[in-house]
């Protein structure tokens, strides 16, 4: 097989809202903390020093929690990081905001719905999983048609970048019901000549052992 394009997925950095563990998706959103940015340059280091190659492209979503995480991998890499819109969080709509139990379950049960193959489900006021995977979709092969090999690296959240993995290649045996993302996690995908994608990786952990306690999103 000839090479390929490499799609690494990477969670933001941590946010005041992720310690409050508070649902917090509308753009432009915050941004991170002193440990988030601490996350976001051990993720650069470990991207420049990663075996499968060297990283050709860096773009985030337009929320300013993932343009800082760029931001702060870019010197790592020597590039300059671009903006991809279409990749930002679920859109949670009523939900927004709240950090109470009542409203975290309601984001997590929709969430399993979505994972369990129901993405008509929608969060109160907010987005559907088909709503989120029509516009994260279609920005994932505009990257594929402009970067035929290499490594892509998009600095994106947690919810939407697990539901995509899911829905491109499928349910994860390994991963049993728990498919957290750590801030600055990810996981990798490698395109598939003429058929999808294939999971190289599902790094729950945050790089150099920087990890946050887990936030109202579970990822």
């Amino acid at each position: 097989m000839g090479v390929v394009l490499r799609l690494v997925l990477a969670r933001h950095g941590q946010t005041p809202a992720n310690v409050a563990k508070t649902l917090d998706t509308l753009l432009p959103g915050p941004g991170l903390t002193d440990l988030g940015r601490l996350q976001a340059e051990a993720l650069g280091k470990e991207l420049a020093a990663d075996p499968s190659g060297p990283v050709t492209a860096l773009v985030s979503s337009p929320a300013r929690r993932a343009r800082e995480t760029a931001g702060l991998v870019a010197p790592a890499l020597g590039l300059t990081p671009g903006v991809v819109d279409g990749t930002h969080e679920v859109q949670v709509g009523e939900l927004e905001g709240h950090n109470d139990e009542a409203s975290i379950e309601r984001f997590r049960a929709t969430y399993d719905a979505w994972r369990e193959g129901d993405v008509t489900a929608r969060m109160p006021g907010g987005e559907s999983g088909q709503d989120v995977l029509d516009r994260y979709l279609p920005a994932l092969e505009g990257l594929r048609a402009e970067h035929r090999d290499g490594t892509v690296v998009l600095v994106s959240h947690g919810a939407v970048l697990r539901l995509v993995a899911h829905a491109l290649v499928g349910e994860i045996p390994d991963l049993g019901s728990d498919d957290h993302v750590d801030n600055c996690g990810r996981v990798v995908l490698r395109a598939v000549p003429d058929a999808g994608w294939s999971l190289e990786a599902w790094r729950r952990e945050a790089p150099g052992g920087l990890a946050s306690n887990r936030d109202a999103t579970g990822g």
